[in-house]
């Protein structure tokens, strides 16, 4: 043990010394042998004379003896400076918690021995026990001048009165079997502390929950937080059920609001339900005047929302299904549909977050264009912008549109790997050799992803009938002439993911399986941003046929629920068959655009040689070798990839430094037609111009 433990531990026996001399020195009872099992009446009296301060009140029980004027008293200890007044905080808690006088006195005669320890030896008198150390029901009635017997002063300890429903006071032994006069009472620390004027941390199971306190701002709510947030933040205690499609869109809106509005929030993320950490939240927010937030609802949330809904503070309870109306009366629960996020609001938020970073908006880019494909919350934002400035610090460089759209998708990643495969799109519209007719289809279809908000939501031009914001194409042609790379050019060129899906996660033999797979999958897109392409469509959403069996009546039963499901798609997909005629004519309608690839031509096989040769070591005169192919074997654009992949090998197998050369692209171009099944010559002549 180190000489400075030592002294330290030395230092705290003088003090105990003092202490005990102190308390000894006007301690009647210092002597008895029997101090501590018991206490006198004139003790008893001794204590609760005893001015406040005094010391050595309870030696008789071996306890400290502070006692203040009377278990009533207003004051449960003085105001500190740039703290409110425990009389303040006792009329706030009356208030908030809609307590009766009697209430009050019942509290203050229950808080009492926390605060003062002297009482702990007055009650073990009263209730002629000194191990009953706190006030009973009985003790607290008899102290607010009424009794056990009184059936409405009884009333007021039944769980759903004011006191025990609010989570103020607890009643002990009631598993005992012993009478309610003779119950103790227990007043939770949380309480006690915020009486005290200690608001400085979370009641510890609220910690443990994972539950963040957001302070109030006062500064105004910044970028347009809605019309429905500002009105949540105006009003009184209410509990509101927002149902937003995508996850905290409109619940960062109301956070933002409620803040502005100078009113702390409680945030809660619960993984599963937990009632009583719901009522203990209740009970915090209604000491703090503040307003809960829970978002996204767990399964089965029955409980959870009971417990909140019991009313005395703004509730927001937000997800994706609608309110149950067996969770609580309807009258309880006010039900809102959360509007879409405002395409100038999520800009401006945007531009909020990233703050003066080079190509916020000033910069080199349009944050618009840029943020536009992306439906997110103002958490999200703000995390997604964190992201991007943290990506483009490592890098070393200004922040730039590339970072702002990886930022965007670490953020908006949907939950579909299980069914589809993801593709991080590496091309843009430079990579796509089309006509100019089928290019400007799909400018069109990255520019209808980008302003539906606008158009759609602003202007109005959304038809009725339940109709989503979705943007559904189909891209039809013969194999290899770019669908599936037209679907990543769009992907990329919006800054977003794209998933194909698997067909045989999809589809299943079993009767409505097939319906329930595509739910999923279609439910997700909603909530999230990415681009979802149906390679082979024609497997799914094939022509419905004359009912001959049960087979075909199931098969048209999956026709159909597609059909309504596209007409309420939020999303953004992409179709591809390689027959148009296979796509059942009453999904046309559905599609906003429709776009044919089409074979290519000669000058446009030669622009696709190019594009997949561009990288590769080229032997001297490979154009005009290039222009040769081009005119001798007509093929497709993923036949033209496959050749030039099969000339690379060609040349790397001969060693380093070697070049394609013509006869390598002949040979893969060959090789494309005999997997065709088209006849070729074994040799082919030099193409001379």
């Amino acid at each position: 043990m180190s000489a400075d433990l030592l002294q330290l531990i030395g230092a705290l026996r003088t003090r105990v010394a003092a202490l005990v001399a102190t308390r000894s020195a006007d301690d009647p009872t210092a002597g008895d042998p029997l101090r501590g099992l018991y206490v006198t009446g004139e003790t008893a009296l001794r204590i609760a004379t005893a001015g406040p301060g005094a010391a050595g009140a309870s030696g008789a029980a071996g306890m400290s003896g502070q006692a203040p004027a009377g278990p009533a008293a207003p004051e449960l200890g003085g105001p500190s400076p740039g703290r409110q007044s425990s009389t303040g905080r006792l009329a706030a808690l009356r208030c908030a918690f809609g307590l009766s006088g009697l209430d009050v006195e019942v509290l203050l005669a229950a808080v009492a021995p926390e605060v003062d320890r002297g009482f702990e030896a007055l009650y073990g008198y009263l209730n002629d026990d000194v191990g009953r150390r706190r006030a009973t029901v009985g003790l607290a009635l008899d102290l607010a001048g009424t009794g056990p017997a009184d059936a409405g002063a009884r009333d007021r300890f039944h769980p759903a009165a004011p006191l025990r429903a609010g989570g103020l006071l607890q009643v002990d032994d009631e598993d005992e079997g012993r009478p309610l006069p003779g119950r103790a009472l227990r007043v939770p620390e949380r309480v006690v502390a915020h009486l005290l004027g200690d608001d400085s941390r979370l009641d510890a199971r609220l910690a443990d929950a994972g539950v963040e306190l957001l302070p109030p701002t006062g500064t105004g709510a910044g970028p347009a937080v809605g019309e429905v947030a500002a009105r949540i933040a105006a009003a009184g205690p209410v509990t509101v059920h927002l149902r937003e499609r995508v996850p905290g869109a409109a619940t960062d809106a109301v956070v933002t609001a409620l803040r502005a509005a100078g009113r702390p929030v409680l945030r809660y993320r619960p993984e599963a339900v937990d009632a009583e950490a719901a009522r203990v939240l209740l009970r915090e927010a209604r000491l703090r005047g503040a307003a809960v937030v829970v978002e996204p609802l767990p399964p089965e949330p029955g409980p959870l929302v009971r417990a909140l809904a019991a009313g005395g503070a703004t509730v927001v309870l937000a997800g994706a299904e609608a309110p149950d109306p067996t969770w609580v009366p309807a009258a309880a629960l006010v039900a809102l549909e959360a509007p879409g996020a405002a395409e100038a609001s999520s800009v401006e938020l945007w531009r909020h977050a990233l703050g003066g970073e080079p190509g916020s908006g000033r910069g080199d880019f349009d944050l618009a264009e840029a943020v536009a494909p992306y439906r997110l919350g103002g958490d999200q934002i703000r995390r997604a912008a964190s992201a991007a400035r943290a990506l483009a610090a490592f890098e070393g460089g200004s922040l730039t549109r590339a970072h702002v759209q990886r930022g965007a998708r670490l953020v908006s990643a949907p939950l579909l790997d299980s069914r589809a495969r993801r593709v991080r799109p590496a091309v843009g519209f430079a990579d796509i050799v089309l006509p100019e007719e089928p290019l400007g289809l799909l400018r069109e279809l990255t520019g209808r992803a980008r302003h539906r908000d606008r158009v759609l939501g602003e202007w109005r031009l959304r038809t009725g009938g339940g109709r989503g914001r979705g943007v559904v194409a189909l891209f039809a042609g013969e194999s290899g002439t770019g669908k599936t790379l037209g679907a990543e050019v769009v992907a990329g060129e919006l800054g977003l993911d794209l998933y194909v899906v698997d067909l045989s996660s999809v589809v299943d033999k079993y009767v409505g399986e097939t319906e329930k797979n595509l739910e999923r999958i279609f439910a997700e897109v909603d909530r999230t941003d990415c681009v979802l392409l149906f390679d082979e469509a024609d497997a799914v959403f094939g022509k419905r046929s004359e009912v001959r069996s049960s087979h075909d009546r199931y098969a048209n039963l999956e026709s159909a629920y597609l059909l309504q499901r596209l007409e309420a798609f939020d999303g953004i997909a992409v179709l591809t068959t390689n027959l148009r005629a296979n796509i059942d004519e009453a999904f046309t309608r559905r599609l906003d655009l429709v776009v044919d690839f089409p074979f290519p031509d000669a000058e446009q096989r030669v622009a696709l040689w190019h594009s997949c040769l561009a990288g590769v070591p080229r032997a001297k005169g490979l154009a005009e070798e290039i222009l040769g192919c081009a005119k001798e074997f007509e093929l497709a654009g993923g036949a033209i990839r496959s050749a030039a992949v099969t000339a690379g090998y060609l040349a790397a197998a001969r060693g380093a430094g070697a070049v394609v050369t013509g006869e390598d692209l002949r040979a893969g171009a060959r090789r494309e037609y005999r997997k065709a099944g088209r006849l070729v010559a074994d040799t082919a002549a030099p193409w001379s111009p």
